[in-house]
């Protein structure tokens, strides 16, 4: 699809979501052929003038994580204060090499890095709005305070954190696109079908890169 929008705009923002070690391969929550994405983001990073990075950053322990409940397993589902939760392998570990974002990426553009999940009992997938649903990361202030309203996001994992995110951006106002073929999915029992559904629902627009590379 052509885009009537140009990513350099001052409104525009590109979205680069947990590009860390342990969402490649090889790590603790491993998204396969997520490192293949580093090349293409830096070539999309290039064409903005505002980009902002999210780093998943949880405390030891984290309530999200299989070892702090006796008997459970990753990839399990319990029922937290919040509602539902799908249990992980430890993850991006705060200061752990595995929290580290990839270093390949080349963004020097960035002009924010913002740190999510570091509350020990709330899992954070969005980058807008923790797993709880009302605790806000401020994000949505910051794109309102500098006159961002249109959004594309990129980055791991399609399914969860990706998809999260782009369905809050567009319930905070921002046209939001992601840029499908920039990012990978862990796709667990039907969730990139489930995933694209939701976004499709929530107003979300699906592109391939190529519309902001042409």
């Amino acid at each position: 699809m052509s885009l009537t929008v140009n990513p350099a705009d001052r409104n525009c923002a590109l979205l680069v979501i947990d590009m860390q070690y342990d969402f490649m391969p090889g790590g603790q929550l491993a998204v396969a052929e997520g490192d293949t994405l580093v090349p293409l983001i830096n070539r999309l990073g290039a064409r903005f003038r505002n980009v902002v990075i999210t780093q998943d950053w949880h405390p030891s322990g984290h309530i999200s994580f299989a070892s702090s409940h006796s008997g459970r397993v990753p990839f399990d589902s319990i029922t937290l204060p919040y509602g539902p939760q799908t249990l992980w392998p430890e993850h991006c570990v705060q200061a752990s090499h595995g929290a580290q974002l990839h270093a390949g990426l080349d963004l020097p553009n960035a002009q924010l890095i913002l740190r999510k999940g570091c509350n020990a009992n709330i899992d954070s997938y969005s980058a807008f709005l923790e797993a709880d649903r009302t605790t806000s990361t401020g994000l949505a202030g910051y794109f309102q305070q500098r006159g961002i309203d249109t959004v594309f996001v990129v980055g791991l994992a399609l399914d969860f954190c990706v998809a999260w995110s782009a369905q809050d951006a567009r319930a905070a106002g921002l046209y939001t696109y992601v840029v499908a073929d920039a990012c990978r999915a862990i796709d667990l029992n039907g969730s990139l079908d489930n995933a694209w559904a939701s976004m499709r629902a929530a107003g979300v627009t699906r592109i391939e890169s190529q519309a902001l590379l042409q």
